[in-house]
């Protein structure tokens, strides 16, 4: 009966192409106002730094906006509208959701815009928040490594994903879990903001080695599964009035393991590049400090040669 409901709800569907990602928009509560809140109380608050004369980076503005935009996306376009239809769409979601919208919200900075703008108050409840222990336990990274790298494996070879085709309140969870879990991932590694879990740039780069190849595995394992992910649901579809146009579940599935393999890598390399601007860009600052302080230093060793220099009074001037 779920089956035959869903059906029904996805029958007048057309063909999945570009066309259909920009004319099958539905309006998500949910992601609606998570989007608008988000933007409105970014924007307000680089407002406020620019009203007091404060600079505010235009590059963690253009992330944090990328980053949303990515996530309207993902959640309200054709691309949502298919997300249950076609395993492949699914699958650019699920890249978008838990690569693209959280290492794009990380590079935006918000935890530092809110230090620097929040009233005293509401200040110190969120430095309360950064500073408890289960920050320090979800900032751990070993624990947001292991969580990343196997929760996919978790939802696509365990019931779970059937359960998130069946149930829309599963499915939405599904969205908000592969964004959290991202997060944990991406913030302390390519974040600025000051959080628990923060590692020195090699350990940050072996991490993000280390990923790849669980991606790559996970496609391949993917591409050349037998059994179809979702049980009967996608046969279902099939047989059903979207069977006109729909692939074979079977070559949507391997398409979706390789979409899996590839985006993992090209997110991986954006990645890789961020890293090496952030590292290059540490390395410039900490040769600065330390140029400042070695001219510090030969400032007072030139004030105090003089005064060595300068001959002892003799014992009738200290008589006298």
């Amino acid at each position: 009966m779920v089956v035959a409901s869903v059906a029904a709800e996805v029958e007048g569907l057309p063909p999945f192409d570009a066309g259909a990602l920009l004319s099958q928009w539905g309006i998500a509560p949910l992601p609606l106002i998570v989007t608008v809140w988000a933007t409105g109380l970014y924007v307000v608050g680089v407002l406020l730094l620019r009203r007091r004369g404060d600079v505010w980076p235009v590059g963690r503005s253009i992330a944090w906006g990328v980053g949303m935009l990515a996530f309207y996306l993902a959640t309200s376009s054709g691309l949502a509208a298919y997300d249950t239809v076609l395993l492949s769409a699914h699958m650019v979601q699920h890249m978008v959701l838990s690569m693209v919208v959280p290492l794009s919200l990380a590079l935006g900075a918000p935890v530092t815009l809110a230090l620097r703008t929040l009233p005293r108050r509401p200040r110190g409840w969120l430095l309360a928040v950064l500073h408890s222990r289960l920050a320090k336990v979800l900032g751990f990274p070993p624990l947001a490594f292991g969580l990343y790298v196997l929760s996919p494996w978790a939802l696509y070879f365990t019931g779970w994903y059937d359960a998130s085709l069946r149930s829309t309140y599963v499915h939405e969870m599904m969205h908000v879990h592969l964004v959290a879990v991202g997060a944990l991932f991406f913030w302390p590694i390519v974040g600025v903001d000051p959080l628990p879990g923060r590692v020195a740039h090699p350990f940050r780069v072996l991490l993000t080695v280390m990923t790849l190849p669980f991606h790559a595995f996970l496609g391949v394992t993917i591409m050349g599964q037998k059994t179809l992910l979702g049980g009967d649901w996608y046969p279902s579809l099939h047989d059903g009035p979207l069977g006109a146009w729909l692939p074979d579940p079977l070559e949507d599935q391997r398409l979706a393991g390789g979409i899996l393999w590839g985006a993992g890598d090209l997110v991986g390399l954006v990645f890789f590049v961020v890293l090496f601007v952030q590292w290059v860009r540490s390395s410039m600052k900490e040769a600065e400090r330390e140029d400042r302080r070695l001219d510090r230093l030969e400032r007072q060793d030139q004030r105090a040669a003089p005064a060595a220099q300068r001959p002892a009074p003799t014992e009738s001037a200290r008589s006298e």
